[in-house]
C-alpha cells in the first residue's frame, strides 16, 4: 500500500492557521495558508499529509458541530477542496481526522435533545439519562469522553449514527478525494463499527488507509485485516525518547524487538504502524529531548524502524514547546516555514524511506546493543539497511558481523568504509546501504 511506502506531515489546522480557540462563527478563509506551504512539502519529500480536525466544531476541532462543513475559522468547503486539489497536484495524499466516538455540544443532534428532552428523535443517539445531570447542569446526565462533558459520546450500535457517520465520511470522499482517515481515540469505538467503515470506504476507493490512535495495549484491538489498516505507536514513542534521555538504547530497541523482531511471537512484524517523536497532544521533541544534538539521531531510529514516519508540522526544524504550556503551545501558528540543518536531514531521511524497500517492507534485527550506541537492520529482496546510531559525546569504534566493507549513508551521500569495523563519530546517526 501507498502508506507503507512514504512518510506523513501532520498538522493541527486550527493552530496551523491561528485561528481563535472558541468558534467566533466569524468565516476566514486561513485553510488557504496550507497551498503556501505546499513547496516546503514538497521539498522535505512529504508524501501525505495527515490534517487533525478540520470540520466545524465548538472549539479545538473534536468537539464536532457538523461533520460536512469546514470550519467557519478556516474557511469554506470550497477553500479545503482547493488545498486538496493542489496537494493532489503535487502527488501528496490526504489524510482526514476522523472525530467518531462524541461530538460537541454544539452538535445538531445533542442540541435538539437539550431542547425536547424525551420528545427528541435523538434521543438515543447518546447515552442519556434524563433522570440525572451533568456538568454542564443540564437536567440530564450524559457520557462525555472520559468524563470531559464538552465531548458527547455518540452510541455506536444506533443503526441511524453509524449510517450518519458513514454517509459523512463517503462524502469527504466524494468532495475532497480524501486518501484516509486517522480514526480518533480508535481504541474507545466499536470493532465492528471500524469494520463497517474499513467496508464503505474501501468500496468508494480501494487503496483507502485507516490508522486508529492507541494509547496503549494490544494494537491489534483497533489494527488487522477488517480493522485499521495502522495503528499509532505510543509504546516506541515514548522508547525512543527515553533511550536517548537515559543513555539507554536497550529501551527502544527491546521496544523494537517485540513488535517487529525475527522472532515469531513478534506482535506486529510485517505489519506497518504509525512511528512519531511528536504530536498535537505532546511535547515537542526539541523540548523532550534533554541534548538536542540527539535530534537528527532520534529521526534517523523513527525513520529507520519499522513504521509509516510522521513529522509534525514546525518540529522539522526543532520548533519547542512542552506539554506543561499547554495545548495551545503545541500547536502553534508559524508565519512561515523555516529550514536548517535538522530539516535537511529529515528530508534525506523522506527520500530514503521512499526509495527503500528495505525501509518499506524490510524485516528487523539487533547487530550491536550497547547504552549509548546500536546497530539495527532492515532487509527484503536484496535491499538493506543499517541504522547506526551512536548517542554518546564520544566517538566509538563498533566490531560487527557486516556482511560487506562499504556503503552509502543515506542521510549525507557519502561512502562509509566499515569493512574494519564501524567508526561512529559523537552524536550521530547513519542509514547506511551496503554495496
Amino acid at each position: 500500500m501507498w502508506a507503507y511506502e512514504t512518510g506523513f506531515y501532520q498538522i493541527y489546522p486550527l493552530g496551523f492557521c491561528g485561528a481563535p480557540f472558541e468558534n467566533d462563527g466569524k468565516q476566514e478563509h486561513r485553510i488557504l495558508k496550507v497551498i503556501d506551504w505546499i513547496p516546503h512539502l514538497k521539498k522535505l519529500g512529504v508524501g501525505a499529509v495527515l490534517f487533525n480536525p478540520v470540520f466545524e466544531s465548538d472549539t479545538h476541532g473534536y468537539n464536532t458541530r457538523d461533520y460536512k462543513k469546514i470550519d467557519v475559522r478556516l474557511g469554506t468547503n470550497k477553500d479545503f477542496k482547493k488545498v486538496c486539489d493542489k496537494l493532489h497536484k503535487e502527488g501528496i495524499k490526504v489524510i482526514l481526522d476522523g472525530v467518531f466516538n462524541h461530538v460537541g455540544r454544539g452538535f445538531f443532534g445533542f442540541q435538539d435533545v437539550l431542547q425536547k428532552r424525551w420528545d427528541s428523535e435523538y434521543k438515543d443517539w447518546f447515552h442519556i439519562n434524563f433522570d440525572g445531570n451533568n456538568g454542564y447542569n443540564d437536567g440530564l446526565y450524559y457520557e462525555g469522553w472520559e468524563g470531559n462533558y464538552d465531548l458527547v459520546k455518540l452510541n455506536l450500535w444506533n443503526e441511524d449514527v453509524v449510517n450518519y457517520l458513514l454517509d459523512a465520511a463517503n462524502s469527504w470522499i466524494d468532495e475532497y478525494d480524501i486518501d484516509g482517515l486517522r480514526l480518533d481515540v480508535a481504541y474507545c469505538l466499536e470493532q465492528n463499527f471500524i469494520k463497517r467503515l474499513r467496508g464503505s470506504m474501501l468500496a468508494r476507493k480501494e487503496d483507502f488507509f485507516l490508522v486508529g490512535e492507541m494509547i496503549g495495549g494490544d494494537y491489534h484491538k483497533v489494527m488487522g485485516p477488517e480493522l485499521c489498516h495502522s495503528a499509532t505507536n505510543y509504546e516506541c514513542y515514548k522508547g525512543l525518547f527515553s533511550s536517548f534521555n537515559t543513555m539507554n538504547m536497550f529501551e527502544i530497541v527491546h521496544s523494537l524487538l517485540r513488535q517487529f523482531g525475527p522472532e515469531n511471537w513478534c506482535m506486529y512484524r510485517g505489519e506497518h504502524l504509525l512511528s512519531f517523536v511528536d504530536n498535537h497532544d505532546v511535547s515537542r521533541i526539541a523540548s523532550n529531548l534533554n541534548n538536542e544534538r540527539h535530534l537528527p539521531l532520534i529521526y534517523a531510529m523513527m525513520f529507520g524502524m519499522p513504521g509509516i514516519p510522521t513529522v509534525y508540522y514546525g518540529s522539522e526544524w526543532g520548533a519547542k514547546a512542552h506539554k506543561s504550556e499547554g495545548d495551545p503551545a503545541l500547536r502553534a501558528c508559524f508565519d512561515e516555514p523555516l529550514w536548517n540543518e535538522l530539516t535537511d536531514v529529515i528530508a534525506a531521511l523522506y527520500k530514503a524511506k521512499k526509495e527503500s524497500k528495505a525501509l518499506q517492507y524490510g524485516d528487523m534485527k539487533q547487530l550491536v546493543l550497547q547504552n549509548k550506541y546500536c546497530i539495527i537492520e532492515r532487509e527484503t529482496d536484496g535491499d538493506r539497511v543499517m541504522i547506526a546510531v551512536n548517542a554518546d559525546d564520544n566517538p566509538v569504534h563498533i566490531d560487527f558481523n557486516a556482511r560487506a566493507g562499504r556503503a552509502h549513508d543515506l542521510i549525507t551521500g557519502e561512502t562509509i568504509d566499515f569493512g574494519g569495523g564501524l567508526d561512529i563519530p559523537a552524536c550521530t546517526a547513519y542509514v547506511l546501504q551496503p554495496y
